[in-house]
């Protein structure tokens, strides 16, 4: 019985390095399910419409720190930690989870925290830090599909 270690990595050797934004494993495995790396018909409009999905909810995410919507934003980044996740977008997922840890009153460690002010801070620092990671991120993902496949 082979392992996952077992398995051929040579797609994961071959493809461009999107250092810790990119978990290579899980995108390989996106890139795996193409018919072909020249006409990437399955992942490149996949891993895109994500970025335009990202972008909508960011907007939602501002509008809830506004209204100081700590139920909203937990929900938005719990969505969009999820969606990430599936892509292997790291940077973009371990800051929607701290959106969401904190749209529930929590410290990233689990502990309450039980000032409000804090929260939408903290949630604040990673809306701005998620937009210009996706936004470094999108433009690699656009470099590395061909225009063709968007």
């Amino acid at each position: 019985m082979l392992g996952i270690d077992d398995r051929d990595d040579h797609d994961i050797d071959d493809m461009p390095k999107f250092g810790d934004h990119v978990d290579d494993e899980i995108f390989s495995q996106i890139l795996e399910m193409d018919e072909s790396e020249d006409d990437r018909d399955f992942s490149a409009p996949l891993v895109l419409n994500f970025f335009e999905q990202a972008i909508e909810t960011f907007e939602k995410m501002q509008s809830a720190l506004n209204a100081s919507n700590l139920e909203e934003l937990s929900g938005l980044g719990h969505f969009l930690k999820g969606s990430s996740a599936t892509l292997g977008f790291n940077k973009i997922r371990d800051s929607c989870q701290i959106i969401q840890q904190y749209g529930h009153r929590m410290n990233v460690d689990g502990t309450p925290e039980p000032d409000q002010q804090v929260c939408l801070k903290r949630i604040g620092d990673a809306l701005q830090a998620v937009k210009a990671d996706t936004a470094e991120l999108e433009t690699a993902m656009r470099k590395f599909f061909p225009p063709a496949a968007a």
